[in-house]
């Protein structure tokens, strides 16, 4: 199955958009792809540090929620990271050359816009059951983002 181009299911733009390709996605996960290249976001001489996991995770769990809404007929809407559990990675850096799945799946979603989502990454060609990195993610998406924006500045 083919599947959009990435950057229309995110709210991101530009460089900001840090994962490549959409490889698989239903109405509880998606599964996308990131190549470590030279030119990658927060890449250096040894790679891209295990902390940018935690945004290729967010990335993937945004771009499900644009998928779904794709598939309404809805417009891409901006989302909240609030924070995640037990974020564990086996090492330091994902390595330049190696192209990593990020896999998402919702545990629960609210009808407030409150979700959790467990979450792993691993490398394209090891067993999918040898995660390099996983969470638990939970995120917000308002309604109305505008409106939820006023709201915490007054």
């Amino acid at each position: 199955m083919d599947f959009p181009d990435i950057r229309t299911l995110l709210p991101h733009s530009g460089t900001m958009v840090l994962l490549d390709r959409v490889v698989a996605a239903d109405a509880d996960s998606l599964c996308a792809e990131v190549a470590i290249r030279p030119d990658s976001l927060f890449c250096n001489a040894d790679g891209v540090g295990a902390w940018v996991g935690i945004e290729y995770m967010a990335q993937a769990i945004a771009a499900h929620a644009g998928y779904l809404a794709r598939l309404r007929g809805a417009p891409v809407k901006v989302g909240f990271l609030l924070g995640s559990r037990r974020y564990e990675c086996s090492r330091p850096n994902f390595a330049l050359g190696s192209i990593l799945r990020v896999r998402i799946e919702r545990i629960l979603q609210g009808e407030n816009g409150l979700g959790s989502f467990g979450c792993r990454i691993s490398a394209v060609g090891a067993e999918p059951s040898a995660a390099l990195a996983t969470a638990t993610v939970t995120v917000f998406q308002p309604d109305n983002v505008n409106h939820f924006l006023e709201g915490v500045s007054a």
